[in-house]
């Protein structure tokens, strides 16, 4: 299945990505960003907040903004 992946990390980007039928939110935040810490970002899936462990469907849009930007106040 396929997603639409925007991060506003790092300057932001868009990009489909393929996952795996049965993939959560949590999954592809760690496959995507890291060993971040997911309390410190905004994530949404269709531009609703979303729960660590709610599952992803095709053609879900899918974003990971920063809570604070490193450098600011």
């Amino acid at each position: 299945m396929k997603v639409l992946l925007i991060s506003n990390d790092a300057g932001g980007f868009a990009e489909h990505v393929e996952l795996t039928e049965g993939m959560t939110v949590q999954q592809l935040f760690e496959k995507q960003i890291g060993p971040l810490k997911a309390g410190n970002y905004l994530i949404r899936v269709n531009r609703q907040p979303a729960a660590a462990d709610q599952l992803l469907c095709d053609g879900d849009r899918v974003s990971f903004t920063p809570l604070k930007i490193e450098g600011a106040n």
